[in-house]
């Protein structure tokens, strides 16, 4: 097996399947797709870059709105392994403050947390005033892995898609905004990055022993998420699928949507006029070699 050592920005860099069109265009729209899309009708890298910039500002000045009103904000992301979660999360926070836009990823539950009440070790992790608490998979690892897995029993799961409508009911009447996403792609495009990632280095850290597992359970996990969606898509807080296979339009619609989801206004603060710096006249820096420094290797 040949090895790739050279780093590659993402699997989207690579070659993925062409994306279906959806609707006639006219012929000023056919310009715009010529400038927006490739031949193989994938977002130029250029276009994608300039959006993707654009909707990060838009990010920026919706987390000084949630700090200013004091809102309370969770957004979930689930979705099948390799399907484009943790890229968009990290689009999402790459510009933003994480005192006000926090990631919560957890790991298996501890002893002590199998026997608590399903839902308490996520309760403590809920934002408090000024917040948004990006989930990267949440309380419904339940529905999906453990259910698909064997980790839960049967009683467990039915106990769970009774309680979670009421347990986010709950949350909504409390005054938190959550939205929930559920990024779908299809069999081969998962296949595919599986292989991007088994054959190169720098992404073979991604695999797990559970995504492998899990790969052979693809029609158990299909009939496992329509049970969720059937379960748990309520009028309160509707799931939104995100058709993933794209990496970039993925990341772009899922940003676009969710700062639809919250009205807000540009509160950024102006510019910040410095005050002059200290004078350091008085101030003698100790001898430097005095002092251990890394190495300037380059």
């Amino acid at each position: 097996m040949t090895e790739k050592h050279e780093l590659i920005e993402d699997e989207d860099d690579m070659d993925a399947p062409p994306a279906a069109k959806t609707k006639n265009t006219t012929a000023g729209e056919a310009d715009g797709d010529q400038s927006r899309y490739d031949k193989k009708g994938r977002l130029r890298k250029k276009f994608y870059e300039s959006e993707l910039g654009r909707l990060q500002e838009e990010l920026v000045k919706l987390q000084y709105w949630v700090k200013e009103q004091g809102l309370r904000v969770i957004i979930l992301f689930e979705g099948r392994d390799a399907a484009g979660k943790g890229g968009v999360i990290k689009r999402i926070t790459e510009l933003t403050n994480p005192r006000i836009v926090r990631l919560v990823a957890l790991g298996v539950p501890t002893e002590r947390e199998k026997t608590q009440w399903y839902f308490q070790r996520y309760v403590q992790h809920l934002p408090a005033a000024g917040e948004m608490v990006l989930f990267d998979r949440s309380w419904y690892n339940r529905a999906l892995v453990e259910k698909v897995m064997g980790f839960c029993s049967e009683d467990e799961y039915r106990e769970f898609m009774r309680s979670c409508p009421q347990f986010e009911r709950m949350l909504v009447r409390s005054g938190i905004i959550l939205i929930k996403y559920y990024f779908s792609i299809s069999r081969e495009e998962q296949e595919r990055r599986f292989q991007s990632r088994v054959h190169t280095t720098t992404k073979r850290w991604k695999i797990s022993p559970m995504d492998l597992e899990s790969r052979q359970r693809w029609v158990e996990y299909s009939r496992a998420k329509d049970a969720m969606l059937d379960y748990t898509d309520i009028k309160q807080c509707p799931w939104y699928i995100v058709p993933a296979d794209d990496k970039r339009r993925a990341r772009l619609n899922c940003i676009s949507h969710l700062l639809s989801m919250i009205p807000y206004q540009d509160v950024v603060p102006g510019v910040i006029e410095l005050p002059p710096p200290q004078d350091a006249s008085g101030y003698i820096r100790p001898p430097m070699d005095e002092q251990t420094f890394v190495p300037e290797i380059y």
